[in-house]
């Protein structure tokens, strides 16, 4: 259930934007950070909340998230302005921050027969889907019946039934060894994703060349560089920087950022699109994304067969293809465009976007030591977040979507549509280069020395070996 709505939050607004936009007259940078006050946060803040969790307790920091999740929805479906508006989309997601890693660990370490969690893990993956697909349908339908302020109600009575399960049902557990919080990596982090976010949606307002502008991608070079020299000496760092050693892992972490880009796109320029350009309503402008959304369904437990047998390589590089594909194919869009090009490419869409996300994870663990493995998959997670932040930002600053004409509309999408076409053709040749011999060669070589540097500890009484295997997938 807090998937569900955490997932359905991430597509269901993307259709009452237009809404939003007429009735709180809202610019098109403040329907960009509807979006991204959202998804930065989240992203900021998925690693510290997994930590909180471990040392203070899943159960307890889960229904904090459920909590504050559900109280941020209520806030949002009250708000009298655009500006309170992404205010509260922020509370939202600090408490979706507390939701689906938590929740992750909690499924961990409440089903301990390896039958059962791998049956609860495919439901867990199912409801990703189910959300997705259910997202802009739903959305429309609650838009159309009621208004924009509906797509957040709906939120309210499953957190709170969430919520009520959770105290019943979920039983508490803490790691035998809690990381240390990292207060200054998370403020490093947030730094440098708010600058970077902030500059790319206010730049085309702004100026380029303005000094504030500038200021802020210069903020955000000093954070990285401040970010990497601090954490090299932590003991417990927010985010290991000795991973991105490892070839596959900093693959995947661009790859996930990449295919997160062209989603965050292809939403944003999607909706506006099919409700301003072309008149549809909310509800109808829903059904025509349908088909990505289930293709994506279909496609994504196929992808992880194929993974399986054959590796990453080939999920990576027809995926990767079929969102350039998709792209290329929407470059075209105009206000007449016929339904079936557009189902067309939505399912090439779909297609692409099924077929990269399941390999990410796999990739990016491909050779660490089953101890890393957890934090592998975070950063992963907490790159597929920044990838939607920055499809929105970026699409919203190289589209011309501030207009009322649908024609030129149409036309003024055709820069985010060669985005999208962009981010396939870095995933094209992400998915050749992380799989290599070379590369995993490379994950080899840095899971041998995380074990040198970090032997394994265990609670008391439990054996520990001298030295953990890597996980090579290849």
């Amino acid at each position: 259930m807090s998937l569900f709505i955490v997932g359905l939050d991430n597509t269901i607004v993307n259709v009452a934007l237009p809404s939003i936009r007429h009735e709180l007259h809202a610019s098109v940078p403040q329907l960009q950070w509807t979006i991204d006050a959202y998804t930065l946060v989240l992203a900021s803040l998925l690693m510290l909340s997994g930590s909180m969790a471990d040392r203070f307790g899943r159960a307890r920091v889960f229904k904090l998230g459920l909590v504050l999740f559900t109280l941020g929805s209520l806030l949002c479906s009250l708000a009298p302005s655009v500006q309170l508006l992404i205010v509260f989309r922020m509370v939202q997601a600090v408490g979706g921050s507390m939701l689906n890693p938590v929740a992750m660990s909690i499924i961990r370490n409440t089903f301990t027969d390896a039958r059962e969690r791998a049956q609860a893990i495919g439901l867990w993956a199912g409801v990703i889907g189910l959300s997705m697909a259910m997202g802009p349908v739903l959305g429309g339908a609650l838009v159309d019946a009621g208004s924009w302020r509906s797509v957040f109600w709906v939120n309210v009575p499953i957190g709170l039934l969430a919520a009520a399960l959770t105290w019943r049902f979920v039983p508490e557990s803490k790691a035998p060894r809690a990381r240390r919080i990292d207060p200054v990596g998370q403020l490093l982090v947030i730094a440098l994703l708010a600058s970077t976010v902030y500059a790319i949606i206010e730049g085309p307002s702004h100026g380029w060349l303005s000094g504030e502008i500038l200021g802020l991608f210069v903020l955000a070079a000093l954070a990285v560089g401040a970010l990497v020299r601090y954490e090299r000496r932590r003991v417990d760092p927010l985010i290991d920087v000795r991973f991105f050693a490892s070839v596959p892992f900093s693959g995947a972490t661009v790859i996930a950022v990449a295919a997160f880009t062209g989603l965050g796109a292809f939403l944003f320029l999607n909706t506006i699109y099919l409700q301003e350009s072309r008149g549809l309503s909310p509800f109808h402008a829903g059904l025509y994304t349908l088909p990505m959304a289930a293709i994506t369904v279909v496609v994504g437990p196929l992808t992880g067969r194929l993974v399986g047998a054959r590796g990453a390589r080939p999920s990576l590089v027809i995926g990767g293809g079929a969102i350039l594909l998709s792209g290329l194919m929407l470059t075209g869009l105009t206000e007449t465009t016929s339904p079936a090009w557009l189902f067309a490419g939505y399912v090439v869409f779909g297609i692409g976007f099924g077929s990269v996300n399941p390999p990410i994870t796999n990739t990016a663990v491909s050779g660490m030591p089953p101890a890393q493995a957890g934090v592998a998959s975070a950063v992963a997670s907490t790159s597929r977040q920044v990838g939607l932040s920055l499809g929105v930002a970026l699409a919203g600053a190289i589209a011309v979507v501030a207009t009322t004409d649908p024609t030129v509309l149409a036309t003024g999408t055709h820069p985010g549509w060669w985005l999208v076409a962009g981010c396939g053709v870095l995933i094209v040749v992400l998915g050749f280069l992380t799989t290599t011999h070379w590369a995993l060669d490379t994950a080899t070589a840095t899971a041998a020395r995380l074990c040198e540097d970090d032997p394994p500890t265990a609670p008391i009484g439990e054996a520990v070996s001298p030295r953990e295997t890597p996980l090579i997938v290849r």
